[in-house]
């Protein structure tokens, strides 16, 4: 791109000058430290890409349009500097896998394609290394989690670049517990079972979507798995070790929560219905990120003033979190993959991922350490408690190593639907039978 095209486009209006985008790219960084698209405007070279080049990212329809605008903006302008089209084409998150195994098979689709989970794993063999786009932000922004290094990094390479977790927690009416005589909300989940009982006798049950969707109903039967000491597998990956006194003692408080707190037309809600059961007052609690705050805030001031967030019950075994996690990872048929990195460069570098950070609020958890204390997680107090549950997550899979028998497990809902036969009339023990025997198929396969 010449000065000249610079200047005229500056004078159309266009957001992000050569100079802001550079430095945006670079971060502090400096260019070395990314190499791709801010060494090439460094130097002042035009862009290696053929006139009409198109570079196609696949992603899930975000919770907040916000974000969504300013992703959008973000990849407009890196096609502009950049002299190619970008597409970003936005679904139902539940519909990625389906789409991202449809492009593996057929070689064709999508360029990127943010997966969920440790999906990475699962369609490996469809992905590039990403090692050193990753590796680059990973040294620049202080260090990933351990969770996203589990979803992400398969074998000795990265097959996806972290850039959120979803994070998780108890979203509450504050003056609904008041009325129960409630002063705090529930440590563990015998408490919380306990004033669900009172909550739901005064018209105010408990919520939980138990239906086959990829974030809610997982991150609640997991993390209630784990917090009795039921998991899957041993740390050899192979010993299938679900059948245990601590899965036995979570399927009977399930079960005990079921009749005594939660409303009962969870079986077939999705990630969304327990937003809009929130929001239509139908429902006292439930697990979620921070999207029912910011739709409250938005269009229900009546319940965003009465509403906050705690942290998961703890259980014998602790306090644990699954927390959906999404990684950008570039496709193996891509025929522009050097381009498809740039562009993941790009809106991972800290001016451009911050903008998209800080509208997020509380809602996501960033990938790197750095982003900690930043102001967004403190400047409201009611999304604090939202920060934290990364340093208790753990991955599906646990214990063993993350892996494609892991991401099969997840992706066929065998946790959660062990739950969901007891709560429909099997017994406990016969529910977790039929659980460990769909892992050992899995698992001895």
């Amino acid at each position: 791109m010449s000065r000249e095209r610079s200047k005229r486009d500056g004078a159309r209006g266009i957001p992000v000058p050569r100079r802001a985008f550079l430095k945006a790219a670079a971060a502090s960084a400096g260019a070395a430290a990314l190499g791709g698209i801010p060494g090439i405007l460094a130097a002042g070279e035009a862009p290696a890409y053929p006139k009409g080049t198109k570079l196609h990212l696949l992603t899930r329809l975000n919770f907040f349009p916000t974000a969504d605008k300013i992703f959008l903006a973000q990849a407009e302008e890196f096609g502009k500097q950049m002299g190619v089209e970008v597409q970003v084409e936005r679904i139902g998150q539940n519909d990625i896998v389906t789409r991202t195994t449809a492009a593996i098979v057929a070689g064709a689709g999508a360029d990127i394609i943010i997966l969920h989970n440790n999906f990475p794993h699962l369609v490996a063999d469809g992905l590039a290394d990403v090692s050193d786009v990753a590796e680059a932000i990973e040294k620049e922004q202080g260090g990933y989690y351990d969770l996203f290094r589990a979803d992400a990094y398969v074998g000795s390479r990265w097959l996806g670049v972290p850039q959120v977790a979803l994070s998780t927690a108890m979203n509450y009416r504050e003056d609904w517990l008041k009325e129960a005589g409630v002063s705090r909300f529930p440590d563990t989940w015998e408490e919380l079972r306990e004033v669900g009982k009172k909550l739901k006798a005064m018209g105010h049950p408990v919520g939980q979507a138990f239906g086959h969707s990829e974030n809610d109903p997982n991150t609640y039967s997991y993390s209630l798995l784990w917090s009795y000491g039921g998991y899957e597998v041993e740390r050899d990956g192979k010993t299938v070790v679900l059948d245990r006194k601590g899965t036995l003692e979570a399927i009977k408080l399930n079960n005990a929560l079921w009749k005594e707190a939660l409303d009962e037309g969870g079986l077939s809600w999705d990630d969304s219905s327990n937003n809009r059961a929130f929001l239509a007052g139908s429902i006292s609690i439930t697990t979620n990120g921070a999207s029912i705050y910011f739709q409250a805030r938005d269009k229900f001031p009546n319940i965003h003033r009465v509403m906050n967030h705690a942290p998961h019950p703890r259980g014998p075994a602790g306090r644990f979190y699954h927390l959906p996690v999404h990684s950008s990872s570039v496709m193996k048929h891509s025929k522009n993959q050097k381009l498809a990195k740039e562009f993941i460069r790009y809106y991972m570098a800290k001016e451009q991922y911050g903008k998209w950070f800080d509208v997020m609020g509380g809602y996501g958890l960033m990938p790197t350490k750095m982003w900690h204390d930043h102001p967004a997680w403190t400047r409201d107090p009611k999304l604090t408690p939202l920060r934290d549950p990364i340093k208790d997550a753990r991955a599906p899979g646990y214990a063993g190593a993350p892996s494609r028998k892991a991401s099969e497990a997840l992706t066929k809902y065998i946790i959660l639907d062990m739950f969901v036969k007891a709560i429909q009339g099997v017994t406990p023990e016969e529910a977790l039978k039929w659980a460990t025997g769909e892992l050992r198929k899995i698992y001895s396969a």
